[in-house]
C-alpha cells in the first residue's frame, strides 16, 4: 500500500545543525508517526461493534482476544484487520513497557524496539492473530513485557 503523504515522513529530516535526524527520533515525535500508527480505525470499529472499547491498555489486549472472529468470513478484511491489530499491539507495548519505542526497518516497516534491543515484528503478530487467533495479543504482550 502506498501513501504518498508518508514519503516525506520516511526521508531523514535535518536537525538544527543540519545533520539527518535518527529514524527513531522521527517515530517518537509527539503527534507524529506514533500517533498515526495508533489510529487502527478498522480494529477499533470492530471492537466497538462488539462492545469493547480500546483504551490502549494491556487489559484491552485480553478483551480483543475474546472477540468472536467474524472478520475471517471476509478474506479481504482479515489482512487489514491484522495490520491494525499489530499496530495496536505495538501501541500498547510502547505505552506500557518502559523504554519500548517505535522504530522501522530499512524497508519502512514499523516495529517495536524493546529496551533489550530486541525488535518485535508487531505486524506479523497481528496478522497471525487475525488469521488464526494465535498467538493471542495478550500473550504476545506478556512475552515482551518480561524482556
Amino acid at each position: 500500500m502506498d501513501f504518498p503523504f508518508l514519503d516525506n515522513w520516511r526521508k531523514p529530516h535535518p536537525d538544527a545543525e543540519g545533520a539527518a535526524a535518527p529514524t527513531d527520533q522521527l517515530l517518537d515525535e509527539a503527534g507524529g508517526a506514533a500517533q498515526l500508527l495508533s489510529e487502527c480505525e478498522l480494529l477499533r470499529g470492530h471492537a466497538r461493534a462488539a462492545g469493547v472499547e480500546l483504551d490502549d491498555s494491556v487489559e484491552s489486549l485480553a478483551a480483543l482476544d475474546q472477540l468472536l472472529p467474524h472478520w475471517r468470513e471476509d478474506p479481504e478484511v482479515t489482512p487489514w484487520l491484522g495490520t491494525d491489530a499489530g499496530l495496536y499491539l505495538g501501541t500498547v507495548m510502547v505505552r506500557a513497557v518502559p523504554g519500548a519505542r517505535w522504530t522501522r526497518w530499512p524497508d519502512g516497516q514499523p516495529v517495536v524496539r524493546l529496551p533489550s534491543g530486541r525488535e518485535v515484528d508487531v505486524l506479523e503478530e497481528g496478522g497471525a492473530w487475525a488469521e488464526t487467533g494465535s498467538p493471542e495479543l495478550s500473550q504476545a504482550y506478556a512475552e515482551v513485557s518480561e524482556d
